[in-house]
């Protein structure tokens, strides 16, 4: 067993993997992740998911990772952490569970549904979603976010909803943050920066899409960072765009670099498209999105890369403009 590179959670007092593991592609039968379908050899099935994910939790437990991030949209993704959980007799400490509010799963366990998930972000949906994330987690969760906000949500303004978040740190000692979305994420990040509720800032941590193709919210999670909020990066890949050359047309140009320094450095794309997100100086945990034990281990070797100016350089023309990265990303489809 790798030990954990551990690292401060922003101001937080929780201590986290560099590497984190994501199960947005882990809970449910279908998702935007490329080959996601083929990854999963159409064995789609409850158990035989629940299955796949203890394998790939197992593995990454087996590397150091050490955060493991789950949302009430991601399927059975809290279900299958939960027995996972139970399973190895981990308790709150060893391992930090963080999860999201603010999605409904509605795609009935099916590959392809018109609205496979349907967002919220009331009070009302909040209260709901926390006792059935509570239910499944329990003492286990150790932060609580507000998945997907946007620049045009109001949510950061509803003061019901931040009076809740605020009632159950302080209750139950949940850490509160927010996970961002959409081609205007600085300028959430920023909002968020300034929400406070009786005197007392409310989101303590952030999670951001950051990867070599989208780099908008770089200057933005500095100010965070700097700020004492933690930071955790996700879609570090891009859905797995950044994993596969002949992935999609769409980007095959744009990442010729990506492979050209892959190559120079003697590692797979997907490995340095992580490093280059563990690089950044305000990033606290990246996370791996992996569907298999061999996924994973592939990522892992980021933790490995040393990165330095030259590979920096290298990889800038892969970056796009925000609005046309986001407009690309709405046409991801479910598989």
């Amino acid at each position: 067993m790798l030990q954990p590179q551990l690292v401060p959670l922003g101001n937080t007092g929780l201590f986290v993997s560099r590497l984190g593991l994501g199960l947005a592609a882990l809970g449910r039968p279908g998702y935007i992740t490329l080959h996601h379908g083929q990854d999963l050899g159409g064995h789609y099935q409850p158990g035989e998911l629940a299955t796949r994910a203890h394998d790939v939790l197992s593995a990454a437990y087996e590397h150091g990772i050490r955060y493991i991030d789950a949302a009430r949209s991601y399927g059975r993704s809290e279900e299958f952490l939960a027995s996972w959980l139970a399973t190895h007799e981990l308790s709150r400490g060893p391992i930090v569970v963080g999860s999201k509010w603010g999605y409904t799963y509605t795609a009935g366990w099916h590959v392809h549904a018109d609205h496979p998930e349907v967002k919220d972000h009331s009070v009302a949906a909040l209260r709901r979603q926390l006792g059935e994330t509570l239910d499944r987690l329990g003492e286990h969760l150790s932060l609580y976010q507000i998945h997907s906000v946007t620049a045009e949500s109001t949510v950061l303004s509803d003061a019901a909803v931040l009076d809740l978040l605020l009632e159950t740190r302080a209750a139950r000692g949940i850490h509160i943050g927010l996970s961002v979305s959409g081609d205007r994420q600085g300028e959430v990040i920023r909002r968020a920066l300034d929400v406070e509720r009786h005197g007392e800032r409310v989101f303590e941590v952030v999670e951001a899409t950051w990867n070599l193709v989208e780099r908008g919210a770089d200057a933005a999670l500095a100010a965070a960072r700097a700020a004492g909020m933690g930071v955790l990066v996700k879609e570090a890949l891009s859905n797995g765009r950044l994993a596969d050359p002949s992935g999609d047309p769409r980007l095959a140009g744009r990442l010729r670099p990506l492979y050209d320094a892959a190559r120079r450095v003697g590692t797979s794309p997907d490995a340095l498209s992580i490093a280059a997100a563990l690089a950044r100086p305000w990033a606290d945990t990246v996370l791996s999105g992996a569907m298999t034990a061999q996924q994973l281990e592939s990522n892992v070797a980021a933790l490995a890369i040393p990165w330095d100016p030259a590979l920096e350089e290298m990889l800038v023309p892969l970056t796009m403009p925000s609005a046309e990265y986001w407009r690309l990303r709405q046409t991801f489809a479910w598989n």
